[in-house]
């Protein structure tokens, strides 16, 4: 699974003020990877097609 280049975007959630940054990058299968916006060059969460529509799905029922 490879992120696909250029498509790295900032989460709509993300704080304005540089704080809890995290970006978005679609992967070649169809899937999704996340990483920190202040430390891009650690380490990146990789989720397949599969997992990454779960995790939205309980991202966006949970009460926040």
């Amino acid at each position: 699974m490879s992120v696909i280049p250029g498509t790295w975007r900032k989460s709509s959630y993300s704080n304005s003020t540089g704080g809890d940054c995290v970006e978005v990058a679609n992967t070649d299968d169809h899937g999704a990877a996340v990483r920190d916006t202040k430390n891009p060059n650690l380490a990146v969460l990789a989720l397949p097609s599969d997992a990454w529509a779960t995790f939205l799905v309980a991202v966006k029922s949970a009460k926040l």
